[in-house]
């Protein structure tokens, strides 16, 4: 199957380099606190580390706000009702975590 265009040209941003573009983000987000990634910091959700535990958490708030944020606008490309940004632009809509304090 070929890769979405949205329905514009083909040197246009496909779904996927906006996947892979927004999981870049998630990924780099999770190594401001020293984890390796994101799925590494979602798992210390649990942690008996207290720090760890609500950075764990913060984390996957946000990470779930930014999937559905992007999820949601990138729909509305696809259907006419914004304008396909280019993945910079559309990474800098996303906003930034906000990490709780050590």
């Amino acid at each position: 199957m070929a890769p979405k265009t949205f329905g514009v040209r083909a040197e246009t941003p496909t779904e996927a380099d906006y996947e892979a573009a927004i999981q870049t983000l998630v990924d780099a987000t999770a190594t401001e606190r020293k984890f390796r990634d994101g799925v590494t910091v979602a798992s210390y959700v649990n942690s008996t580390n207290t720090q760890w535990a609500a950075e764990a958490i913060a984390f996957v708030a946000w990470r779930d706000g930014v999937w559905a944020y992007a999820y949601s606008e990138l729909d509305k490309v696809v259907t006419g009702q914004r304008p396909q940004p280019t993945v910079d632009e559309f990474l800098a809509e996303i906003d930034p975590i906000n990490w709780p304090s050590a």
